[in-house]
């Protein structure tokens, strides 16, 4: 028998299938982790999601595993030579606003201790359960990821948006919208 998935992974890929069934939804309270989702999710703007997952492990090559004070020291010749990757999205503006958001992600550490105190504020430090019987009732942003955006753009991040906030309180369990059907959903 096999398991019942929410329906954006029902018919995906085997690495669709993997994300879906142990990171998505799965709340992360890893710095390192929360660069790379944040990292991700900005580089997702406008493609699938399947497309960046099959990109992932290049990413964290060429983003010297998501460390954040590494990235946030690249120069113009590292940016250049990311640039010149096919095997991540080659975008100058996404790779421009990776090495900015590095450094404002080392501001919030600085201030809050860490990146994952100041993130989980916006859900009052816990995981806020979602009862969605079908995906088409998942909303693309809430008033938490509005909150969140307008923080962090204030706070000098780029290619954020509330639609990726909400995707990245989507992958990191800062919500739970797995539908109710799903075998993760009680996860």
């Amino acid at each position: 028998m096999s398991k019942i998935r929410c329906e954006w992974a029902q018919g995906g890929s085997e690495l669709e299938k993997a994300y879906h069934d142990q990171e998505w939804g799965v709340a992360v309270h890893d710095d390192r982790l929360w660069f790379e989702f944040l990292t991700l999710e900005g580089a997702q703007a406008g493609l699938s999601w399947s497309t960046i997952l099959n990109k992932r492990e290049a990413y964290k090559i060429a983003f010297d595993n998501f460390d954040v004070n590494k990235v946030a020291k690249y120069d113009a010749s590292k940016i250049a030579i990311l640039l010149d990757n096919p095997k991540i999205v080659r975008n100058k503006l996404k790779v421009n606003s990776t090495v900015t958001n590095a450094q404002q992600f080392i501001q919030i550490q600085k201030e809050f201790g860490s990146f994952d105190a100041y993130i989980w504020q916006f859900v009052d430090g816990k995981t806020k359960f979602n009862h969605w019987k079908h995906s088409s009732e998942v909303p693309v942003k809430t008033v938490e990821s509005d909150a969140m955006y307008k923080d962090l753009k204030k706070r000098g991040f780029k290619f954020i948006g509330t639609t990726i906030c909400y995707a990245l309180m989507q992958a990191t369990g800062m919500v739970n919208d797995h539908t109710v059907d799903c075998f993760c959903y009680k996860r």
